[in-house]
């Protein structure tokens, strides 16, 4: 028997055009001091990245795969990483051998590096209500004469698309010099792409602009709010404010929440013109009546997908609104200046309301794939026995 180990040490989320580093570990587990202990033999080991989509069959409709093979024959040496799997495979690298003609002698192990940059060209791991996009590292084993073993590791992938290119050359030549960095490491750091992209996110959702908005209903002005930006990161926050003395009509109610909307491309709908599905991720509800002003805080989830469009499904972000308004005046209740026994102020037994909702656009986008990792659900490692 022969022990196979896989780990991504910097964790399981990556950031598409990231290096995917993996070490791959061989071991005999049989002591040298053992009387049936005995060498081990592989004929051959390698690994690659593929991504399957899975698709809701009363929602999307996927052209049909051709012919597929579920089992592995016994005199098959091709390695294809999405055998067994479900779904279709949309994305995949090209194999790289880690070994050939292994031999482990009892309690020895060797461990492999693979490396292989994640396509920038692929779909992020999302799953939704009608379509999921699941990435895999598989490594594949084989002793002579037996059927191939895989080994997978699912991952998680964020991919940054519409990115401005950056306002500045960063060439050595323009790029300023740190006299206690080594040349060498510092061109490294200039050149890393990782790098570059998370520079230009913090940049695109630091940027902030206030934008008022006046909440009307067909009675008259309710409040105005205001949002500081509407691209966001996984993870930040989202606050706005409501100044409810602006308006003429009382606010008995609000609530704010966080939706992500999932829409499956018209080509592959199953049915011409189906719901949107509508997915809420966080939501604040506050009482306000007599209330001047007020604000909510709504957390960006760090285990959801940003918005992304592909052939078959588009995921866009929204904050939806929700409103209770009288129709008629509500008084507030009156305290005198001079009044020295405590007052207890009940609300109308009965009011007649309206109820509106309005949904306000915005954008959310990755993050660092180091803080992604920290709730993510995949550890990085599993092993198999062959």
């Amino acid at each position: 028997m022969i022990e196979v180990v896989a780990s991504m040490a910097r964790g399981p989320v990556f950031l598409a055009g990231e290096a995917l580093e993996c070490l791959i570990t061989f071991t005999n587990p049989m002591s040298h001091l053992s009387t049936s202990a005995s060498s081990e033999m592989l004929a051959w080991a390698s690994a690659q990245i593929h991504c399957q989509v899975h698709a809701s069959e009363n929602r999307v409709a996927l052209p049909a795969q051709g012919t597929k093979q579920d089992v592995q024959a016994e005199s098959d040496t091709v390695l294809i990483p999405s055998r067994g799997e479900r779904g279709q495979c949309v994305l995949d690298t090209p194999p790289k051998i880690l070994f050939c003609d292994l031999r482990l002698d009892p309690g020895e192990s060797k461990t492999y590096s693979y490396s292989e940059v994640v396509p920038t060209d692929g779909p992020p791991s999302f799953r939704g209500q009608a379509v999921k996009y699941v990435y895999k590292l598989t490594i594949g084993c084989q002793r002579v004469n037996s059927p191939i073993k895989l080994l997978r590791v699912p991952f998680r992938v964020l991919v940054l698309h519409g990115m401005p290119e950056p306002p500045f050359p960063r060439d050595e030549e323009v790029a300023p010099s740190n006299p206690f960095l080594e040349e060498e490491e510092g061109s490294r750091r200039d050149t890393r792409s990782l790098e570059r992209a998370l520079d230009m996110l913090m940049i695109t959702t630091s940027r902030r602009c206030p934008y008022m908005f006046n909440i009307t209903n067909m009675r008259g002005k309710v409040a105005k709010f205001c949002i500081f930006k509407t691209v966001y990161r996984l993870g930040e926050d989202i606050i706005g404010t409501f100044t409810f003395s602006e308006g003429d009509i009382p606010c008995l109610q609000y609530s704010v929440s966080l939706q992500s909307e999932e829409e499956v491309q018209e080509q592959y709908q199953r049915c011409p013109g189906q719901a949107v599905s509508v997915t809420g991720h966080g939501r604040h509800l506050e009482s306000c009546l007599h209330t001047a002003s007020s604000h909510f805080s709504l957390p960006v989830p760090l285990n959801v997908t940003p918005g992304f469009t592909t052939d078959i499904v588009m995921l866009r972000w929204r904050l939806h609104f929700e409103f209770v308004t009288a129709r008629e005046p509500v008084e507030a209740p009156v305290v005198l200046q001079n009044q020295s026994e405590v007052t207890v102020w009940t609300g109308a037994e009965h009011v007649d309301v309206d109820t509106f909702s309005w949904d306000l656009p915005i954008k959310v986008l990755p993050t660092n794939p180091t803080l992604a990792s920290y709730v993510s659900q995949f550890t990085g490692t599993n092993s198999i026995n062959i």
